[in-house]
């Protein structure tokens, strides 16, 4: 008989976590498992692209109170979910104060998504494994029966600020902690020692031969091949840094190389990166795409694809990018030597404007290390297909 695995995730909106769950779905082996998928949201451009082996299940209406403004869910008289709201923006808030910094995401998620839990209906049927994909793991902890559960983490748990109480109380429910790194696992246990037995590390699945397929589809004219063509991919939020890019571009500029930086994505640091671009005057140089349903043509006519992060857990478009060998720059944040094998695979500068800057110029103007970053991709296998394997002895032992 085949075995029942139920995977959970928010939304399939474009973004590395929903690429890499695709990634995860076209590896499993649909003679061996039946697969459902639970989505608390059905809704994303990569819908599309979900195996037709995979049975969605049916959305619960109280999904409908998810990501709407608060006053829309008094309208709609989700009294109770708009009072918890309310109750969890409040003390987000409070906790920014206290800690200078953004945690609203985070405390909101952790304060909100238990509640919606409590009032989702339970799945009725047994599953040999349930995974949540989308952090927190509430969903599958309260709602889902299973002989194994495992939720993942794709950040650096020293970059955020999680409730700890609930937090802990969330992984107490979880058979299995997946870290996307070696280093987002040491991260996580940092924060969360007692937590060491069961957390292990399950490196994103990508699709390769989709990510090529993909990158030849389209043929794209709001590039100006004429200057050096700079590419980042993600959201518009603070740990993607790329408020910053508009000053790091000039600086490249400054030094005498004609660069024209491109960003694919979008988020709530959008008018931020704008109002930088206007100061630095880099308007005609620093280029906002939006959201692109098909982001690889673009990654396959840059010249470099570059990574600016503060933080990242395992960043999925720099993997697609060495899929597509191409040059990668990325940052030196806590988890980058997870990511890149400096001067092998890519190149790590100091997250500094300046070294970041410096690190683009002089990539540019060496054309033997730009191939040679290049030959080494082509010889490398980035899709971790082999990954799956980690999911499936879960199930075995």
């Amino acid at each position: 008989m085949k075995k029942n695995i139920l995977v959970y995730t928010y939304n399939l909106d474009i973004g590395g976590i929903e690429r890499s769950l695709i990634g995860l779905l076209d590896s499993i082996d649909y003679k061996k498992y039946e697969v459902d998928l639970y989505m608390f949201k059905h809704e994303g451009i990569l819908m599309k692209d979900i195996p037709k082996e995979v049975n969605i299940l049916k959305e619960d209406p109280i999904s409908i109170y998810a990501g709407i403004p608060i006053i829309e869910v008094f309208k709609k008289k989700g009294y109770y979910i708009g009072l918890m709201r309310l109750y969890a923006k409040f003390k987000s808030l409070v906790k920014e104060r206290i800690l200078k910094q953004s945690v609203s995401g985070e405390y909101m998620s952790q304060i909100t998504y238990p509640e919606f839990c409590s009032k989702m209906k339970k799945i009725d049927k047994h599953y040999d494994l349930a995974i949540s994909f989308y952090w927190p793991h509430y969903f599958i902890r309260n709602n889902v029966v299973a002989d194994k559960k495992i939720g993942w983490i794709h950040t650096d748990y020293e970059q955020i600020y999680p409730n700890h109480d609930r937090e802990v109380e969330m992984w107490n429910g979880i058979d299995y902690v997946a870290a996307v790194s070696e280093d987002c696992k040491k991260s996580f246990l940092n924060k969360y020692p007692q937590l060491k037995e069961k957390t292990i590390v399950i490196e994103n699945i990508l699709p390769e031969n989709y990510v090529n397929q993909m990158s030849n589809k389209e043929v794209i004219n709001d590039l100006d091949r004429n200057s050096y063509i700079l590419c980042s991919i993600g959201r518009f939020c603070y740990a993607k840094n790329f408020d910053n890019v508009p000053n790091i571009c000039k600086r490249i500029r400054d030094k005498g190389m004609d660069v024209k930086w491109y960003i694919i994505g979008y988020g709530p640091d959008e008018q931020r990166i704008r109002d930088e671009i206007r100061k630095e005057n880099m308007d005609d140089y620093v280029i906002l795409l939006g959201k692109k349903e098909n982001p690889y043509p673009y990654i396959k006519a840059c010249n470099i694809y570059v990574q600016p992060s503060r933080f990242e857990g395992k960043s999925v478009t720099v993997r697609e990018a060495q899929m597509l060998c191409k040059p990668v720059v990325i940052t030196n944040y806590s988890t980058a030597s997870s990511q890149v094998k400096n001067g092998y695979d890519g190149i790590i500068v100091d997250m500094d404007n300046e070294s970041i800057a410096q690190g683009i110029y002089d990539l540019l103007k060496n054309k033997e290390k730009k191939e040679y970053l290049i030959d080494y991709c082509k010889r490398q296998d980035f899709s971790n297909k082999e990954e799956i394997n980690k999911i499936e002895s879960i199930m075995i032992g």
